[in-house]
Order: structure tokens, then C-alpha cells, then sequence
């Protein structure tokens, strides 16, 4: 059997090993976590885990308290809160009004922007247009904001939302959208 001398060699194993020793003494912690992560990246270590791409799943909510489990069985068959739904309900609610609106608005423009002024037909559908949409964004502010109400007292604190000021709204809308004479 051969056996290497060591005493002989020019290189020992202490030497090597004091060489990493070395290569990591008076670096942070943190400094070669984030070097070992890079180079795993680098190999494409992180590549095709299982769940990548996917939210995040926490089975416990430990604000939730006592309500825990009612929550999980909630969000696990597609639910949420009733505070929640309602608050979606709200925002998806306005913005379908402002989006009726804006078209409304642009309506008002290309008619008052265009080269041949507008025939009387197309100012009279335009001025019932502007007071139906009237109409219906005050009944539809004055629902929202009995929604609103519903919120602040359902929700805790943090969800809740201020009242939306229907009277000013309203004015706003008609300054920008001016009926023709």
C-alpha cells in the first residue's frame, strides 16, 4: 500500500483547511448567508421548487383569535368576512360609477371638441344623457354611502371608510359635464 508522507509534501491538509478558516474570518454572518445564497442561485439550487409561484399558505391566524377556525373554513371554501365582501363590494361599486361617468365626460368633450358643432338631436340626447347619469350617480353615491355606514359599524376600526360627499360629487359632475343650450 502506498501511504504520502505528509511532513514531506509542500502542501498539508491543515493548510488548506486554515485557507477557509481564513476565508471567512472577520466577515459577518449575514455577509456569507447572502454569498451561499448567491452561489446556490447561481447553481439554479432554487429553480422548480415545489410551490414556487404560489402564495404563501399560514394555516394559523394568530390575530384572529377565537374566530380562527371560522375563518379558515371561510377562506378554504372561497369566502371572507362579511366586513370584507362588503368593503370589495364598495370599491368595485365605485369604481363602475366612475368608470359610467367618465364616459360621460368624454362624451361631453368630443362633442364640444369637434369641428362641426353639434346638431341639436345630438345636444338634446346629450343633455338627457348628462341629467339620467345625474340621477342615477346621486342614487347610486347615496347607496354607497349607506354601505359605507353599514362598514363603520360591522368592521373594526381599521377598515373603516369616510362617507362620500354626495352634494359635492354631484357639483363636480355637472361643472364638467355642462348641459348645451
Amino acid at each position: 500500500m502506498d501511504s504520502k508522507d505528509w511532513r514531506k509534501s509542500s502542501k498539508s491538509p491543515k493548510d488548506e483547511d486554515a485557507k477557509t478558516i481564513r476565508k471567512y474570518y472577520g466577515r459577518r454572518f449575514e455577509d456569507y448567508v447572502g454569498e451561499q445564497i448567491r452561489e446556490a442561485m447561481e447553481r439554479g439550487d432554487f429553480d422548480n421548487l415545489p410551490g414556487a409561484g404560489k402564495p404563501l399558505t399560514f394555516l394559523e391566524n394568530t390575530y384572529a383569535g377565537d374566530k380562527s377556525l371560522g375563518y379558515h373554513l371561510l377562506k378554504s371554501n372561497g369566502y371572507a368576512p362579511q366586513e370584507v365582501e362588503l368593503a370589495k363590494e364598495i370599491r368595485t361599486e365605485r369604481e363602475r360609477i366612475e368608470t359610467r361617468m367618465a364616459k360621460i365626460r368624454h362624451q361631453g368633450t368630443h362633442l364640444r371638441s369637434r369641428r362641426v358643432p353639434p346638431f341639436p338631436s345630438e345636444k338634446r340626447a346629450y343633455n338627457a344623457a348628462v341629467e339620467k347619469a345625474a340621477a342615477e350617480y346621486e342614487r347610486a353615491l347615496r347607496e354607497l354611502n349607506r354601505k359605507i355606514l353599514t362598514l363603520n359599524v360591522t368592521a373594526p376600526i381599521l377598515m373603516h371608510q369616510t362617507p362620500l360627499p354626495v352634494e359635492q360629487l354631484l357639483q363636480q359632475f355637472r361643472n364638467e359635464c355642462p348641459l348645451f343650450p
